[in-house]
């Protein structure tokens, strides 16, 4: 029986978090996703958890009754996991914020592109015989250069479409009350306050992460402010938006369409009325797919189990007040540049 115990409810195989516990003496214990009662009991012995799906503060306590040392994730997304009861329980909770950042961002790019420019709509009217319509159409319309990208939460992500949407000639502001402005100086984006940005641009795109705190962060009163013209976009989370206020946005025309990789409820029921919408554009909550996704992700999360197991801080720790307290040491990133005796 291997010393470290690490339970899952991914499906094996484990070869690339293997890769990085080379050395250690771990094994990874399956438990069926959804089942809390066999989560709970595997948690007794259990060093670290692997989760794929939600992990509630019964399962949390379990941990901590143990000698669990972290809860290691495979997204960027935390919001099915109980953090506050983590950090009570002083256990780290890691995520891999930055493996999809250019997926993502592109992504967001192409749905922006996408939606201003009606290519859904265009495409069908093609298929449907309607090829004299196009031209008509895209003449109500301005051009792309110089109208007003906002976004709501500037973070990775949000980053790396600023840099892809600044040779679009976009004029960029953000909202985000967590990032210093002297950061999104150099990205040609501009700080601004969130019904200053709502009012203003011509684009929203949300970025904001899924917490307690950015619930329904976009409801009827903040739609009310956008342009009739604009264009929302989201591939962030989906529970920040109010999604029937959004609905009722879009029936009401206070924005003119929307562009949607994630939902509040995914997948959507089929009598959703988003899907009839002509005007909203969707994909299923694929932003960050790519050949290397699955690869790029479990390598990371090998990595975070290997230096928590090894009793130093991981990377990324969406907790990190717990970190002083846990017994792990700090790690210094090795050097690579050259010294005179090299």
């Amino acid at each position: 029986m291997a010393r470290l115990k690490i339970v899952t409810t991914a499906t094996a195989p484990f070869d690339h978090e293997k890769e990085a516990l080379a050395g250690l003496d771990a094994e990874f214990v399956p438990v069926a996703a959804g089942d809390e009662e066999a989560l709970v009991a595997a948690m007794a012995d259990a060093d670290a958890l692997y989760p794929t799906g939600k992990v509630s503060r019964r399962v949390i306590e379990a941990a901590a009754a143990g000698r669990c040392k972290v809860i290691v994730l495979g997204s960027v997304g935390v919001d099915y996991v109980d953090i506050a009861a983590a950090t009570a329980a002083g256990i780290p909770v890691t995520n891999v914020p930055d493996t999809f950042v250019e997926e993502v961002a592109d992504h967001a790019m192409t749905l922006l592109l996408g939606s201003f420019r009606r290519l859904v709509e265009h495409d069908r009217m093609v298929r449907e015989g309607r090829w004299r319509d196009g031209r008509a159409h895209l003449y109500q319309f301005p051009r792309l250069w110089g109208l007003t990208l906002g976004f709501v939460g500037f973070g990775h992500i949000a980053r790396a479409v600023a840099l892809r949407a600044r040779p679009f000639g976009l004029r960029m502001i953000a909202y985000d009350p967590y990032v210093e402005e002297i950061s999104m100086l150099p990205l040609g984006v501009s700080p601004a306050g969130l019904h200053e940005l709502l009012g203003e641009s011509d684009f929203v795109s949300m970025h904001s992460p899924g917490t307690s705190e950015t619930g329904h962060m976009l409801g009827e009163a903040q739609f009310k402010l956008m342009k009739p013209t604009a264009l929302f976009i989201n591939t962030g989370r989906g529970a920040t938006v109010d999604e029937q206020a959004l609905i009722t946005a879009l029936q009401q025309g206070w924005i003119a369409g929307a562009a949607l990789d994630v939902l509040e409820v995914e997948p959507p029921r089929q009598d959703n009325p988003l899907l009839g919408m002509r005007n909203v554009t969707f994909t299923a909550h694929v932003a960050s797919a790519s050949s290397r996704f699955d690869p790029a992700r479990k390598r990371r999360v090998g990595h975070e189990l290997s230096l928590v197991l090894s009793g130093r801080w991981p990377m990324s720790c969406v907790n990190p007040a717990v970190l002083a307290a846990s017994g792990l040491r700090r790690w210094q990133p090795v050097s690579m540049e050259r010294g005179p005796n090299s």
